[in-house]
Formats: C-alpha cells, sequence, structure tokens
C-alpha cells in the first residue's frame, strides 16, 4: 500500500506539469480539474461547476451530452446537464473507499460530443473524524510474577481508529494507578501501547489489578475508546521468551505456490523445564484475511503460505507473533514480521471503450475520430507498461492523448462504403512484462453511404427490334440502370428526352419512371418508318441527383401485311384483266405478254412468285414463276382455238402468304389482222386509256417516290452505324421487267442476299438453303475471299 501512494503521489506530482505542455503543443487541449470535499457529505451537494470551470457554454451541455463516463460500478457523482454542476450521488465513506492514511482520490472522466472531448476530474476526499477508536476486544488480560522488575513492558492490544491524518489515534492513557503506565512505539503507521512496571508488585498485597486504557484521536471533539486491562500477579516464572529479531522483513512473489515456507521465526528463553519452553502464534488481533493466507508451526515457528496471493490485491501483509513459555504464569514475546508482495504479471491489460460511434460516413476526412478508448493494466511496475495498436490492416489509427493509455481512433484515409461497407476494428493492447500478456478488442464500423454514384446502364447504345403492327398502348421493350449506392441514394427512375422537333417520336412512347418499361402509344408501320432514335435518362434519388443516358436504337421488323397489287394488266372493277393478240404463225418461245406486280413488303415478305391457275390448253403457255412473263410453248396449229383465258396467281412468301389475281386473254390472228389490229388498238388506247395511264403513272410514280426514300435512308443509316449489326437491310434495283425487291442482310459471319425472280450474275446458291437466298462476296475483306 505505501508504494501504490508512492505511485500515486509522483502521478500527482507529474499532472500540473503534463497540463502545461498541453496548453503549449494542444491543438484541441483537454483540462484536468481538482476539487476537494469532505466525506459523509449528502446527496446532491455541489462539488464544482465543472462547465463554468471548463469554459463550456451552458446552453448545449444537453445537445452535446454532457455526461460522466467511468469504469467504476458505483458512480458517486454525478453532473446536471442543465447548469454543468458536479453533484454527490452517493454518500462517500472515505474508509470504506481508500483504506489507510494516504491522500484519498477519485479520478472522473467528462464527456462532451459534437465536438468529441474528454475531461479528467480528480475530486480529494477529505477525512472528517466520524469514527472513534477502537479495540479489538473489550479486555485484555495478564498474569504478571510479582518479582518482575519495574520497567517491564507488556504489550497491549493496539487500537484502531479508520480514520486519517490528525483524526486517527494520538495518544493512549492510562488510568491512575501506583504500579503501572502507559508508553507507546511507533511501527510503521501504528502506535503500539504497552504497559510498562514502574514499581515492584507485591501479590500479598494486591494480586489482581484493574485498569483502564484510553485511545484518544486528534479531532475537534476528540473520540475515544477504552480497553479494560485485568492484571493478575502469579508468582515464579521471570523471564519471557525474546525474539532474534523485533521485526521480521521478507520479500516473496505473488505467485508463490501455496505449502511454500515463508520464514521462520525464532525465539530463546533462558529459564529452564517448562518455563523455558515456547510456543509460537499468531496475534489475534489480526485482520482475518492473515489467518487465510498464512500458517504459523507453533512448535517450529515457520510461517507457510495456505492461500493465493495477489499483489493486485494487497502489496503488503503484517503478522503479530506471540512466543510463550509454559512456566507460571507464561511469559510472552512478540515480534513483528512484514511480507511485503513482488508484482508478477498475471494480469492482461483491460480495454474500455469510453465512447463510441458505430458509423461513420465514406466522405468523412481523414482524422476523423470514431471512438475513445482508455487501456489499464493491474500490474505495476513494467508490467503494466501497455502498448496499443491496431492489429488488422485497417483505414483507421490509434492516436494517443496528453494522458497516458489514452487513445482515440481515428480514420487514416479515404473511405469507400462500395468497396468495404463494414469494418472491424481489432486493438491489442499488450504489457511489457515476461511473458507479456496481451488483450484484443474489436470494433465494428459501418460505413454510411453518400450518393457518389451515378446509375450506369450496362451498354450504350442499347438496340432493340421491333416488329411493325404492334398494339398501341402495350410494353414493346423496358431500359435498365444499375446504381452502386444503397437506400435512396440506390433509388432509380427514369424518363425520356423530348426532342424538339413537331415529328419527334418519343412523343408518342411512354416510360414506366420505376420500372424503365417503354411502351408505344401508336402502331409502327415498317414502310413507313424503318428505324429511330430517342435518349432515355435514368437519375438517382440522392441528394444532389446524379444521373446518366443512354441512346436506345429501335428497329422496326417487316412483317406481310402487304397483298401484292397487279400493276399488268391494268385492274378494273376490282379484278386485273388484260388481252393480248398474236399472230397465229408466231414460233415457241414467243413472249406473249409480262404480269407485272408490286409488294410494299420486302424481304420473303416481299417477293413474289407467279404460277398459272387456269389455262385452256397447257401445252400452249408457259409462265415463268419468277419474272411473270407468258411465252408460248410450241407452235399454233389449224386446230388450235383462236382465243385463250389465263388465270394467274401473283402471291408472296410470306409465313401466311398473300396473293392476288390477273386474267389474261390471248387472241390468235392472222398476221395481217394482227398489223391491222394493233394499229385500231393504238389509237383506241390513245383516247380511251388516257385515264388509265394517269392512274397508272401516278401509282408508278408514288412506288419510285417510296422506294427511292428509302434506299437514301438506308444508304444513311449503313454509313452512319457499324457494320457490326446482327442485320443490315441494302436494297438494290435489280429488276428484270417485275417489281420484286432483293435484300442483303448479315447473320454472324455470312452475308446473304434475298433476290427476286432473276439471280444475280456471280452470285452462288447456299446448298441446303432457299432457292433464292444467296452468299455474297464480302466487300470487308481485301483479298475477296467469301466468309462462310
Amino acid at each position: 500500500m505505501a508504494s501504490e501512494r508512492r505511485r500515486r503521489l509522483s502521478d500527482y506530482c507529474g499532472f500540473a506539469f503534463q497540463i502545461s505542455l498541453l496548453l503549449i503543443f494542444g491543438n484541441h487541449t483537454l483540462a484536468e480539474l481538482r476539487y476537494s470535499i469532505p466525506e459523509e457529505m449528502k446527496e446532491g451537494t455541489l462539488v464544482g461547476n465543472v462547465a463554468k470551470d471548463l469554459g463550456l457554454d451552458k446552453t448545449s451541455l444537453i445537445d452535446r451530452r454532457f455526461r460522466v463516463v467511468s469504469g467504476s460500478k458505483d458512480a458517486f457523482f454525478e453532473v446536471n446537464p442543465d447548469n454543468g454542476a458536479l453533484q454527490i450521488r452517493k454518500k462517500i465513506d472515505r474508509e470504506e473507499l481508500c483504506q489507510g492514511g494516504g491522500v484519498c482520490l477519485i479520478e472522473l472522466k467528462i464527456l462532451v460530443e459534437n465536438p468529441l472531448e474528454m475531461h479528467h476530474i480528480v475530486v480529494e476526499i477529505t477525512d472528517v473524524n466520524d469514527h472513534s477508536p477502537s479495540f479489538p476486544e473489550k479486555e485484555q488480560q495478564f498474569q504478571i510474577a510479582e518479582h518482575a522488575s519495574p520497567g517491564t513492558r507488556f504489550q497491549l492490544h493496539t487500537a484502531h481508529d479508520p480514520d486519517a491524518g490528525i483524526n486517527s489515534i494520538r495518544t493512549y492513557t492510562l488510568t491512575s494507578n501506583d504500579h503501572f503506565e502507559i508508553e507507546t512505539s511507533q511501527s510503521d503507521e501504528d502506535k503500539i501501547p504497552f504497559l510498562v512496571l514502574k514499581k515492584p508488585l507485591d501479590r500479598e498485597k494486591n494480586d489482581k489489578h484493574l485498569i483502564f486504557v484510553t485511545a484518544v484521536d486528534g479531532g475537534k471533539p476528540q473520540r475515544s475508546g477504552t480497553l479494560n486491562v485485568s492484571i493478575i500477579i502469579l508468582d515464579s516464572n521471570d523471564n519471557r521468551p525474546m525474539f532474534s529479531q523485533d521485526t521480521y522483513q521478507i520479500e516473496i512473489y505473488e505467485n508463490v505456490p501455496v505449502g511454500s515456507a515463508v520464514t521462520t521465526v525464532s525465539a530463546i528463553d533462558p529459564d529452564e523445564g517448562p518455563n523455558g519452553e515456547i510456543e509460537y502464534s499468531l496475534s489475534k488481533t489480526l485482520a482475518r484475511k492473515v489467518y487465510e493466507l498464512f500458517d504459523l508451526n507453533s512448535l517450529s515457528g515457520q510461517i507457510k503460505l495456505k492461500g493465493v496471493l495477489d499483489f493486485e490485491e494487497s502489496e503488503i501483509y503484517k503478522l503479530d507473533v506471540e512466543a510463550s513459555d509454559k512456566g507460571t504464569p507464561p511469559l510472552t514475546g512478540g515480534c513483528r514480521v512484514i511480507i511485503k508482495m513482488k508484482d508478477v504479471n498475471d494480469n492482461p491489460p483491460e480495454i474500455e471503450v469510453t465512447s463510441l460511434s458505430n458509423t461513420v460516413s465514406e466522405d468523412s476526412k481523414p482524422g476523423t475520430v470514431i471512438s475513445l478508448i482508455s487501456v489499464t493494466d493491474k500490474d505495476s511496475g513494467v508490467n503494466g507498461k501497455i502498448i496499443s495498436s491496431i492489429a488488422n490492416e485497417v483505414p483507421f489509427e490509434l492516436k494517443p492523448s496528453y494522458k497516458e493509455n489514452i487513445y482515440s481512433v481515428v480514420t487514416k484515409g479515404f473511405l469507400d462504403r462500395e468497396e468495404v461497407s463494414h469494418y472491424e476494428i481489432t486493438i491489442k493492447a499488450i504489457d511489457c512484462g515476461e511473458p507479456p500478456l496481451s488483450t484484443l478488442k474489436t470494433l465494428n464500423i459501418q460505413i454510411l453511404d453518400v450518393n457518389d454514384n451515378s446509375p450506369q446502364f450496362s451498354q450504350n447504345p442499347l438496340q432493340f427490334y421491333l416488329s411493325e403492327n404492334n398494339v398501341a398502348g402495350a410494353s414493346i421493350f423496358s431500359v435498365s440502370a444499375t446504381d452502386k449506392d444503397v437506400n435512396e441514394n440506390a433509388v432509380i427512375s427514369y424518363h425520356t428526352v423530348r426532342g424538339r422537333s413537331e415529328n419527334d417520336i418519343t412523343s408518342f412512347l411512354n416510360i414506366n419512371s420505376e420500372t424503365g418499361q417503354i411502351s408505344a402509344l401508336k402502331s409502327f408501320d415498317f414502310e413507313t418508318l424503318k428505324t429511330f432514335q430517342f435518349q432515355v435518362v435514368a437519375s438517382d434519388s440522392g441528394t444532389p441527383s446524379l444521373s446518366s443516358n443512354v441512346t436506345v436504337n429501335v428497329f422496326i421488323l417487316d412483317q406481310n401485311d402487304n397483298a401484292p397489287v397487279i400493276l399488268y394488266p391494268v385492274s378494273s372493277n376490282g379484278s386485273a384483266e388484260g388481252v393480248e393478240e398474236i399472230p397465229r404463225n408466231v414460233n415457241a418461245g414467243h413472249l406473249v405478254t409480262k404480269v407485272r406486280a408490286y409488294d410494299a413488303d420486302i424481304g420473303y415478305n416481299g417477293w413474289l412468285l407467279f404460277s398459272l391457275q387456269q389455262v385452256t390448253d397447257h401445252s400452249l403457255f408457259g409462265l415463268d414463276r419468277y419474272t411473270g412473263q407468258i411465252r408460248t410453248l410450241r407452235s399454233f396449229t389449224e386446230t388450235d382455238e383462236a382465243e385463250h383465258k389465263l388465270l394467274i396467281l401473283v402471291k408472296d412468301n410470306g409465313n401466311v402468304s398473300l396473293s392476288a389475281t390477273a386474267t389474261v386473254v390471248v387472241k390468235l390472228v392472222e398476221p395481217k389482222e394482227a398489223f391491222a389490229a394493233s394499229d385500231v388498238k393504238s389509237s383506241v388506247k390513245d383516247e380511251e386509256g388516257t385515264d388509265v395511264t394517269f392512274y397508272l403513272m401516278i401509282t408508278l410514280g408514288s412506288v419510285s417516290v417510296l422506294f427511292l426514300i428509302s434506299i437514301i435512308v438506308l444508304i444513311a443509316m449503313q454509313c452512319s452505324k457499324t457494320t457490326d449489326y446482327t442485320s443490315k437491310y441494302l436494297q438494290e434495283t435489280n429488276y428484270d421487267g417485275t417489281l420484286c425487291h432483293s435484300i442483303q442482310y448479315r447473320s454472324g459471319e455470312k452475308r446473304y442476299m434475298l433476290v427476286g425472280p432473276r439471280m444475280s450474275i456471280g452470285s452462288t446458291i447456299v446448298p441446303g438453303s432457299h432457292a433464292n437466298t444467296l452468299v455474297l462476296p464480302d466487300r470487308r475483306r481485301g483479298s475477296g475471299e467469301v466468309r462462310h
């Protein structure tokens, strides 16, 4: 206990020097206040105004959570957050709190937040004279031989007063008598009273003396305690045992095994026989703990350890040993055995988290404080020296405070929640003992999200294919973006960018702001619109909001929704019918006429095939299924009829084929009549065919204009976009009389071309494919090789 007091005094002496250094060098100086109050004060008694002494704003104490944080289970003090006053929460008994006569101090930690500060307060508890001296026993008896020499000393029970300083025991007094007086001997902090014989005894005159010993303390008013001493006068044994030393001082380690010998005391008695036989015993006035820890052999005087020692519980033990002979009356001698503990490193450091912010924003700057910790070790000396560090690789570090073993946990780098959203900070405290002991403490820190990531689309631009004649109002496709942030910062809404032109296609589109589902408010027609483009913007719900956009390219896919249109023969009254006159003397293979038709669809949907449905004589006429040409199969004979009717069916190649029919009437005439009829026919046509020609010109002009516009649009798309689309359309004007389409498209590594009735020169038919599907040379390769 003495060494502990000296260590505390040295700490307090260095206190003022530490404060002065903080005032000079500290950026955020934390103060240490000192107050002094007497013990036994009532609850609610004001100790001091901490907020005023620390210079804190009283109006902000509640918001800053002004409070006392202490590791002690019994909190003796509390602060009033309204006025910053430090008050007594529980009555303090100095003798219960601090045993002994040293300075009794209580250290408090005052914590305020926003910004986070911790202040240290030392409260000294001064003693009041609230205890009277008391003896361990009310009575003490002595048996004294009558021939005892004047000056013989008899040790009295030592009184105990829990008070300290001037309030402790000051004197012992004895009731007035003729034979005895009292003397005191100072041993460490205790005054040991002795009864001294000042005049020889005479048993025959008085064989018993009753006196009162009074212990008086130095308080004001004084307090006292009384011991009844009875002295029986005996005859004979005139020598008492004497120890070789008045005081034995022993040092042992606290981890000495139970049963080990501590020391051996020895006393001698010059008497002979029973008067010289000595028995040893421990004084009956020792603390109970002493009897639990130590055992004294009554014959040998050996002291053994019978309990487990703990330096942190007590650093020193004082044993009063008595040696009595077996004389009549027995004489007794005494000595004191002082056993001092030597510390071993048997206590690991303790880590106390005094304040912790479980969350930290990912945009926090390096140096942001998230926690305050204090580290303690019950061991002393080098065993109590602690080295603290963060054991794992995290973007946090420990910064020491002005006071030893007080640290703050701060960020040492920039945080990114999208990379790591949670940290476990392992704090390791290791002492300097041998072997060293360590303790780990884990802090769980959650990283709070800030809106630092904009929504992202998986690719840009996006491509969608939409079949024409879609249902108006139905969903056609959807867009989706992702945001690495969480919660509100990751809630995405969508909207389209409206164009400024009157024909802006986005006016016919509607997008669900939550799901990104896009629906069309109109039905698209491939023959009118083949492709369009618009932009979608994805915005998150953070503050401020972040956004990104994506370009959406939509390609309209053709459907077989247009039936073939017969251009020749010219339709009238809902049916196409024409009359052709040919000389009877024509040879086989003569071109009678050509049926011309047009289909607004493209690809297979626009590829027309011609077939004869009805004919009067199958041996006379043949129809080319691709070109629509009608030719004679043989020469005419005299027996052949003069008029033949041919019904031609024109159908496209769609999945659900659409068709139209035309009727051609072939008349056989003599050669001279044919020429005459030709002249008459020409004149009739000049007179009656004006209207038909007019409508035919309008039809052909419209088709030509649409065809040229389609070519221009497709060429522009081909030039402005890459050649890696899954399908690209390039129209060609390779006609052979019949207005049929041919298209080129790419699928994977092959480039195909769909042609009409006649194949282009140099084209190659792909084995196993459709008869009118050709593989074209890939013009992108300089070597001219065909890609298969």
